[in-house]
């Protein structure tokens, strides 16, 4: 973990730098800044702005922590090369600047797509985890961990390489969706990337299951 303190600490400084932006912008901002988008892409929730400066921001901060901490106390954490795991490092630093400055343009009546863009964020994620599940070894924090893949390293080897081709399809399906959202609605946009999600899922987890007991060669 120490090779990595620079690397978590700036992580950190990015997950809490939309309060900075957030200060800087206060007196500019209503009262209410909005906190929820429902299926059909309407903000639906809200929150004071005290909270969504400070607060949000500081959530993602301690789950940063927390994920930090998870990850390294994995006793194979050894297995998990220096690039996924900072795919891994990443994600909510990367969520907490999008999200909260999205958060900001649109309570400063700015027009901003907030579906398509976590769309847009997810699909980018699922690709870069495409990628590196194949080159991941056995391990209990990161990757397709079943009782199956955990028991058997050809299993867990041969289970992330289908992962991998589908992660990354499944990205590149979602950032179609978000790039034509506007086209066929957000309802429809979420229940086919709900769809893209479940599949790529379940069809590694069934694949391990059917070869760990010899279904499939």
């Amino acid at each position: 973990m120490k090779s990595y303190k620079k690397v978590i600490s700036l992580s950190l400084i990015v997950t809490l730098l939309p309060i900075l932006v957030g200060l800087l912008l206060w007196n500019r901002l209503p009262e209410q800044l909005p906190n929820h988008w429902n299926i059909n892409g309407q903000i639906d929730g809200w929150m004071p702005k005290a909270y969504s400066v400070f607060l949000l921001p500081c959530l993602l901060a301690l789950g940063q922590l927390v994920l930090s901490f998870v990850t390294f106390a994995d006793p194979k954490r050894r297995n998990i090369h220096r690039k996924p795991l900072l795919v891994v490092l990443w994600i909510i630093p990367v969520l907490s600047f999008f999200l909260n400055s999205a958060i900001y343009l649109v309570a400063l009546g700015v027009r901003c797509d907030v579906p398509a863009l976590i769309l847009t964020l997810i699909g980018v994620l699922f690709i870069f985890i495409g990628n590196y599940l194949p080159k991941l070894r056995q391990n209990y924090t990161v990757g397709i961990k079943l009782p199956w893949t955990l028991a058997d390293e050809d299993n867990w080897a041969r289970t992330h390489r289908l992962g991998g081709k589908l992660f990354v399809a499944c990205g590149l399906l979602t950032l179609v969706i978000a790039a034509i959202s506007g086209l066929i609605g957000d309802t429809a946009s979420f229940i086919i990337f709900l769809v893209l999600t479940v599949i790529s899922a379940l069809v590694p987890s069934i694949y391990s299951y059917l070869l760990f007991h010899g279904k499939v060669q």
